[in-house]
């Protein structure tokens, strides 16, 4: 009875074995995923207000996790920059989108060891915070940004728009020693990828 319990083992052992391995891949797979997608910029949400019958302004909201190594990188002194783009095009099927709105704002964020605290800068105009997080959640929320007037596509007599946006990091804007490394290293990778939505002037 024991010599035919070890035969039978032994005959559905490759299965135990191809099983094991399977869901131990499976696990990694989905943890990679879930670290993946821990880090990096989402849009969370977007939309154009018309103010006044004249212009547009978006309002948005992005998801933004650092890496562990950014992070570090910030809180030593380095700064960075992030850029967010808008844009309007018009789709057509027989050549490339047609780009009618093109505006772009740069947000700086930082931290001063002297006064301990992280700054958060768009062009002129500056804020800080006792923490990083606190920097974060502002860095991800632009208000009534002004980004085209109404005339510049109500003119065309057309309704086919898609509105588009995005928020990166502007590796370029890092100093020289660093540019290199972060062009090959996915922790400063950062990029939220075009978010679209349909636009009705």
């Amino acid at each position: 009875m024991s010599t035919y319990l070890l035969v039978s083992f032994a005959r559905f052992f490759p299965v135990f074995v191809r099983l094991f391995l399977i869901s131990s891949l499976l696990f990694c797979y989905f943890g990679l995923i879930s670290t993946a997608s821990a880090e990096g910029i989402q849009v969370k949400s977007a939309e154009l207000e018309l103010v006044e019958e004249n212009s547009y302004q978006i309002n948005a909201e992005f998801e933004i996790n650092l890496s562990a190594k950014l992070e570090e990188a910030i809180t030593k002194g380095v700064p960075v920059s992030f850029v967010v783009e808008f844009g309007v095009i018009k789709p057509r099927w027989y050549w490339l989108d047609e780009e009618l709105v093109k505006a772009q704002q740069v947000l700086k964020l930082s931290y001063n060891a002297l006064t301990r605290q992280y700054q958060l800068s768009a062009g002129p105009l500056h804020k800080n915070f006792s923490s990083l997080a606190e920097a974060k959640s502002e860095l991800g929320k632009i208000h009534e940004w002004a980004v085209f007037d109404r005339a510049l596509i109500k003119k065309r007599n057309s309704t086919d728009y898609v509105a588009v946006l995005r928020m990166r990091l502007d590796v370029s804007q890092l100093p020289k020693p660093l540019q290199v490394n972060a062009l090959a290293s996915k922790d400063w990778n950062l990029d939220s990828e075009w978010y679209r939505w349909p636009l009705t002037p």
